[in-house]
């Protein structure tokens, strides 16, 4: 029995694998989360002009999901609304900031203000895997508040209350953490991709979670300047051409492959799962969503659709694709499952988790209504063709997506879309008049939903409101339209 023992024991080294390399131990996420990333800006999703070997690579191995959305048409409630689980009646940020945005005489209610930092009562995904034993670490744009390690990361590169890089993508960065020695001439968005291996390499021997937030493609579009010539001789694509955000699409890739070939030579490639995603639609000025309607800041597809892969090998079948309605606070429970880790108590969590559906324990994903609430105003760009009227990318309104079906409800005149996106992706037909039950059973999901989150709606008249000026204005910008 001695012999039986001893012998046993002098197997142990042989029958547990090293950390990085166990099957069964908890598996790491690596979260890459980019900024004004358009529906179609990487190669898998169709760029004619863009190039994304590396990330169209981990799709590939993966799954496509191709009606993903974010939960706002912005950068900071999207944001909130990811790291919370929550949609925005419930953390509260509506917008970038909590001012009036646009010109008041063009304001026909008083906007919800909201708030503009993250309540420090509020959970995040970080904060649940940090306290299951996860090493965190959030590298690039924050946004939400001064210090994102009071929300459960125990590393923050960069992360400020600020919503763009700081003072652009080359050095100095400023105050920003972590980036104060940053050299001359190194590109940030290369800087974070190498402090993500540091910590890959760091914190190899336990489970990890990394949300790599770049603040690619934000603007100021900063050119990567060795990749310019590259992009000025190439064809120009029908739906892509800009060449600055070319080669910040090209660094972003091109860390993703150093991380990806990183990863690989750890030994950590199998036990990570990667997720791909963005905070909203692409910036109007320098991208296209076609065949999506409109941009960042509007809720048209174009504003709220975003590219997502999920790359989880020996898990996630490769090649898969799918068109399930799926949005970003659908993240907290799925990362959550992910570790193994709980919900927290008493914080309501508005998403589902997709881990069944990525095993194929599930071939469909319950039957709900996706939603958007935005009781506030955000001005046009300059350039405009895609939005409700020329003034505001977004007035007030509401938003649901129920199966195939999508209401847009505005608060200013009691205005009503409503659009068939199976056959009409592009949101061209408003079928409000010609499917009034429809309208009205979709109205009636949407407005059930504002009493359950207790979403404020603005009804307040603004003062400063003069119907004539908004007349003109629309009128002298209508006039041609501008492309």
């Amino acid at each position: 029995m001695r012999f039986i023992v001893l012998f046993a024991f002098s197997l142990l080294p042989l029958l547990t694998p090293n950390v990085s390399e166990s099957a069964e131990s908890r598996p790491n996420i690596l979260f890459i989360f980019l900024d004004d990333f358009g529906w179609r800006d990487t190669g898998y999703m169709g760029s004619d002009f863009y190039e994304t070997p590396h990330l169209d690579r981990l799709a590939a191995e993966g799954i496509v999901f191709t009606d993903a959305y974010s939960a706002a048409a912005n950068c900071a409630p999207a944001r909130a609304c990811l790291l919370s689980g929550q949609y925005t009646p419930r953390h509260e940020i509506y917008n970038v900031g909590t001012g009036p945005r646009g010109k008041a005489k063009h304001r026909r209610l008083l906007h919800v203000p909201g708030t503009d930092t993250l309540k420090s009562h509020i959970t995040t995904w970080a904060k649940v895997l940090q306290d299951a034993s996860y090493a965190t670490a959030t590298m690039g744009k924050w946004h939400l508040s001064d210090d994102p390690t009071q929300f459960g990361f125990n590393v923050n590169i960069g992360g400020t209350h600020s919503g763009g890089p700081p003072r652009g993508y080359y050095p100095p960065h400023g105050n920003a953490p972590g980036l104060k020695d940053a050299p001359a001439g190194e590109y940030i968005t290369d800087r974070l991709s190498d402090e993500a291996i540091g910590f890959i390499k760091t914190h190899r021997e336990k489970p990890w979670l990394l949300y790599l937030t770049h603040f690619a493609v934000h603007t100021p579009l900063n050119a990567k300047r060795e990749l310019v010539s590259k992009y000025e001789s190439k064809p120009k694509g029908e739906l892509h051409n800009h060449v600055a955000m070319a080669t910040m699409i090209q660094a972003v890739d091109d860390g993703v492959g150093r991380i990806r070939q990183a990863l690989t030579d750890l030994k950590l490639e199998k036990n990570t799962v990667i997720v791909f995603f963005s905070d909203n639609g692409g910036y109007g000025p320098a991208t296209d969503m076609a065949p999506l309607k409109g941009y960042k800041g509007t809720y048209y597809e174009g504003g709220i659709r975003v590219p997502m892969f999920v790359n989880w090998p020996g898990v996630v079948q490769a090649g898969r694709k799918s068109d399930e309605p799926v949005t970003g606070v659908d993240l907290f429970p799925t990362f959550c499952e992910i570790a193994d880790a709980p919900l927290p108590e008493n914080q309501p969590v508005d998403g589902i988790s997709l881990v069944p559906f990525l095993k194929g324990e599930v071939q469909k994903l319950p039957e709900r209504g996706l939603f958007w609430h935005f009781p506030a105003y955000l001005q046009s760009y300059a350039v405009w063709n895609e939005q409700r009227d020329p003034l505001f990318r977004s007035r007030p309104c509401s938003i649901v997506r129920y199966g195939d079906w999508k209401l847009h409800q505005y608060f200013e005149d009691g205005g009503l879309e409503l659009y068939n996106l199976r056959d009409d992706i592009g949101e061209t037909q408003n079928l409000a008049n010609r499917r009034p039950e429809k309208c009205q059973e979709l109205l009636k999901r949407l407005q059930d939903w504002q009493t359950k989150t207790r979403a404020p709606i603005p009804t307040k008249k603004n003062p400063k409101f003069d119907a004539e000026a908004e007349r003109a204005a629309i009128a002298k910008r209508q006039g041609p339209k501008n492309q």
